[in-house]
This record gives structure tokens, C-alpha cells and sequence, in this order.
């Protein structure tokens, strides 16, 4: 899954565009190295990022949607948002294959009726509160157990409006400390118990340049070697800034599957 973030304040500005010209070179290069899911971003969920409202985020992304549907056809393409509102917009006029939802259905409370009624994939996120206070919500009994049962309770109330295409994503950086989210990744393999693909969105995150004192911008190497770990715990789709390096991890890791 390449990331493409159509927001001026993104954590890594390496993708994130707001040019025509931007856009297109960056969705054809992700898409010849070998990306099968385009995830397109139009509001930062980096900590402390300004909420934008409804009506800009669907301005930047209709203008990305616009551009990537006519210049790529029917790719299949995720769209960020937590507003119910905006997973309509995108599935409706858009095709949208699915909505990954950063706040697991908490930031608006009719995400898991709209994803229902659009009976489309949804990528359901563990999180606490918002970009503003998360990273003071990090208090867990136990994280891994808190978070599986977050992941039962949410898919139970999916399941029961008729919502059975989930993704789980165990939200590395939100609302986690750098030791969290280490422990969430050496402890992977616990979340298969559910039987859901699991989504890892660890590229260039603080995590991992925090741990190498360097700064997102040079924090591939270490992002490459954070997937590899990602795959062996049984993360079935990587959210990634760079989209050659993860398949060349991928298929170094079916190769080893293989061997």
C-alpha cells in the first residue's frame, strides 16, 4: 500500500503532494514499483496536527481522486478519513475499495453504518483520542491484550451491521510510546488469533528514527528492516512512503518462506 498524502503537513514530506505534476509522477512511479493499493491522505493524523474540517478535506482529495481516476482508471485505491462523510464521497463517486479509518470508528460515530451501507473494505485502526492529545493517552494493563480486545469488540460491532471485508491495523504511533510500539511489533504474531489480515503502517515513523537519532528523512534503512520484523508477525499489507524497498523486503521474505 503506497501512501500518498495530499496535505502541506505531513511528518515526512517526501510524499506528500500538492501539485497535478506531483501527483501523477508520484501514483505511476508507486505503481510501476509494484504498489497494488494506493492509499491517498488528505488530513495529517501526525500528533499535534490541525483538524481540518470536512469541506477542505474533501476539496484536496476530490482534486487527487479526480486526477488518479483519469489518469489510472480503476486502480485500487484506499482513501484515510475518519469522517463518515467523506467515505461516502469517496466510494460513491469514486469506486473507493476501502476506507482506512485512523480513529477506529471513533472519531465519527456513523463510520460503521456508512462503511456498512457502501459495503466496502474497511481498515480498522486502534487509537485514542486524537492528533492533538494521543500521544498523552498511553496508559495500557497490558497494550497487546487492551488492544486485541479493542479489535473484538470493534469487529463484533462491524460483523453485526453486515461489515465483514476488515483490516486490522494495530496503529504503531498512536497513542503509543517508542517502547509500545516495539513491543506491539516483537508481539505481531498475537493478533493473527483474530483471523484478519493484519495492516502495518510503520514507514519512517518516529519510532524508528527516534531509535536511530536521525529524522524521518533518513530513517529507510531502518523502516525496511521494521517491515521485515512486520512480515515475520504476519502483517499481510505494508503502508508505505517507498514502495521499492518494501517489495524488495517482501520478496525477500517469500523467498525465505520458501526455502
Amino acid at each position: 500500500m503506497a501512501i500518498v498524502n495530499v496535505t502541506p503537513d505531513s511528518f515526512y514530506s517526501g510524499n506528500s503532494f500538492t501539485t497535478k505534476d506531483e501527483l501523477l509522477f508520484h501514483t505511476e512511479k508507486a505503481l510501476k514499483q509494484g504498489a497494488t493499493i494506493i492509499d491517498i491522505g488528505a488530513q495529517s493524523t501526525r500528533p499535534n496536527a490541525l483538524l481540518i474540517n470536512e469541506n477542505e478535506e474533501a476539496k484536496r482529495l476530490v482534486f487527487a481522486l479526480d486526477l488518479i481516476r483519469k489518469e489510472f482508471g480503476n486502480i485500487p485505491i484506499s482513501v484515510d478519513t475518519f469522517y463518515a462523510s467523506i467515505a461516502q464521497l469517496a466510494v460513491s463517486e469514486y469506486d473507493v475499495a476501502m476506507i482506512n479509518d485512523v480513529s477506529g470508528g471513533n472519531f465519527d460515530k456513523e463510520m460503521f453504518s456508512t462503511v456498512s451501507s457502501l459495503k466496502t473494505a474497511y481498515i480498522l485502526t486502534h487509537s485514542r483520542g486524537d492528533a492533538t492529545n494521543m500521544q498523552n493517552l498511553t496508559d495500557y494493563n497490558d497494550i497487546v491484550s487492551d488492544i486485541l480486545s479493542f479489535f473484538q469488540l470493534k469487529i463484533h460491532q462491524l460483523r453485526n451491521l453486515g461489515v465483514n471485508d476488515i483490516v486490522i491495523d494495530p496503529g504503531f504511533g498512536f497513542a503509543k510510546t517508542r517502547e509500545q510500539n516495539f513491543i506491539l511489533l516483537k508481539k505481531l504474531d498475537y493478533f493473527k488469533e483474530i483471523n484478519i489480515p493484519i495492516l502495518c503502517g510503520i514507514s519512517r515513523k518516529s519510532m524508528i528514527y527516534n531509535t536511530l537519532q536521525t529524522t524521518a528523512a533518513e530513517s529507510l534503512n531502518g523502516t525496511t528492516a521494521a517491515n521485515m520484523l512486520a512480515l515475520q508477525g504476519g502483517a499481510r499489507i505494508l503502508r508505505v512512503h517507498d514502495v521499492w524497498a518494501a517489495k524488495e523486503a517482501i520478496t525477500i521474505f517469500n523467498e525465505y518462506l520458501d526455502a
